[in-house]
């Protein structure tokens, strides 16, 4: 895991997601885009978002609450705004019928939860 003040990059899967701390709320955030590559392997996960939200209206009309801009280090170090998700809102999208995640959200639930217990131990042995 590669750590900068509460911006963090973790393997998942072999690929790497973007995830920020927000010290104020007590949550990690996940770069949408990220976890949607990954657990998708979408050569192009925002056609995949996009695509995902036409045929999900529900999801469409919450995706603002569910996804806020978040800062997190963009690929060329910088700091950037980007589409985030809490754990509970990364479960909403994979719940989606129409994220073709659907079936294996119990694995993936699992595959994440162990990923927070990851960069939770990470940040205890440097804190």
């Amino acid at each position: 895991m590669i750590m900068n003040d509460n911006f963090a990059i973790q393997l998942f899967e072999g690929k790497k997601v973007r995830i920020a701390w927000d010290a104020e709320q007590e949550k990690y955030y996940f770069s949408v885009t990220d976890i949607v590559q990954v657990l998708t392997d979408s050569v192009n996960p925002r056609d995949y978002i996009k695509k995902m939200l036409r045929r999900d209206p529900e999801l469409k009309s919450k995706w603002g609450t569910i996804c806020p801009p978040v800062e997190m280090l963009a690929p060329d170090g910088k700091r950037r705004k980007t589409q985030a998700a809490d754990l509970e809102g990364i479960f909403r999208i994979i719940q989606s019928k129409v994220s073709g995640l659907h079936g294996r959200r119990q694995s993936i639930h699992r595959q994440l939860l162990s990923l927070v217990y990851g960069i939770e131990e990470g940040r205890k042995r440097s804190g």
